[in-house]
């Protein structure tokens, strides 16, 4: 953000919500780019988070177009009434041999690959995609959806757990070696970035209830 824009649209707020359950998730076998519907448990989650952030009065919504994050995204939609902006740049990490095996299976047959990632060091896991690219697709978007919010609005990215974490390092300006720091997301849970003075900042990372105020020194 520069200096000229640094007092505008203040209070804006970003709502990254990862996805529903999978057969996939249950079995901890890596997605990435993979198409995989949602459970009946999946579709549940949606629709019961999607009541609650129906509540927030989300001003607009963006989605992978990837089964899983488009049939979440749309529980919101139906409640209320916004039409669903896709975008492919949106998708999980592409994570090429990876992609389809276990977690067991990943570190048996590339352990090495796996503790380098878990390490922060920048590996194309099975091939594929860096988290830095991940975020040089993704957080573009994000960002240009959220220019077009009114002051005070609120945008819903419905997205995946590894395209969200790397969103919200690259906006929030860490670097991508801290980006694991974040943690993961549970299934139907979200982040929510608020914008202030100096940028955005977290304000709720994997939650699964509505935000509430920040009451005290710290607000």
């Amino acid at each position: 953000m520069s200096g000229s824009d640094a007092g505008k649209g203040r209070g804006r707020r970003i709502v990254l919500w990862r996805h529903g359950q999978t057969a996939w998730n249950l079995e901890r076998r890596f997605q990435g780019s993979t198409d995989i519907d949602l459970t009946e448990t999946g579709v549940g989650q949606a629709r019961r988070s999607a009541r609650l952030l129906a509540s927030l009065k989300p001003d607009a919504i963006i989605a992978s177009d990837l089964k899983r994050a488009a049939a979440t995204a749309g529980q919101l939609a139906a409640i209320t009434g916004h039409e669903i902006t896709y975008d492919a740049a949106l998708r999980e990490t592409y994570a090429g041999a990876w992609q389809g095996l276990t977690h067991e299976e990943i570190v048996g047959l590339y352990g090495e690959q796996y503790a380098a990632w878990k390490r922060g060091e920048p590996v194309r896991r099975g091939g594929g995609e860096l988290e830095t690219e991940v975020a040089d697709r993704a957080a573009p978007v994000v960002v240009r959806h959220a220019d077009d919010l009114p002051d005070g609005g609120t945008l819903v990215v419905v997205s995946h757990g590894g395209t969200i974490r790397t969103t919200i390092g690259r906006l929030l300006g860490l670097e991508a070696h801290h980006w694991e720091g974040l943690g993961g997301l549970s299934n139907c849970c979200w982040s929510v970035l608020g914008e202030g003075a100096r940028g955005w900042r977290l304000l709720e990372h994997n939650a699964g209830t509505l935000p509430e105020p920040v009451l005290g020194d710290d607000d």
